[in-house]
């Protein structure tokens, strides 16, 4: 049975960047392209990105049969690894702080239950 998994990030971005770009490289890496109809085939998944400063900060909620979690964490760990090129050619460069598993906050009970069912 799924189970919901929480993992952090924080990236080092460009002032102009499109804050977008990690959360469209995550699910590109989860589910083979950021366009995609649901559900998502490994992990239904929910990508959140703050700006602090020149830091973004990545938080994926994803939900998971317990055997793949590890799966799912190496995948977002190479999906935000580097930089997401559109079809346009254009091109979203970042590095990689820090990356690590989280835990379900109290506040995304409601979501992560949404996700497990999904």
């Amino acid at each position: 049975m799924r189970q919901a998994f929480a993992h952090e990030a924080v990236l080092i971005m460009g002032p102009n960047a499109d804050m977008r770009a990690p959360g469209a490289a995550v699910t590109a890496g989860l589910c083979g392209h950021w366009d995609h109809h649901p559900p998502c085939p490994l992990a239904p998944h929910h990508v959140r990105a703050d700006q602090v400063g020149d830091q973004v900060r990545i938080r994926i909620l994803f939900a998971a049969e317990p055997d793949a979690e590890q799966q799912v964490r190496h995948l977002i760990e190479l999906a935000l690894s580097g930089q997401l090129t559109l079809p346009d050619g254009l091109t979203t460069p970042w590095q990689l702080q820090t990356s690590a598993a989280a835990e379900v906050s109290t506040d995304e009970t409601d979501h992560a239950q949404r996700l497990i069912h999904s």
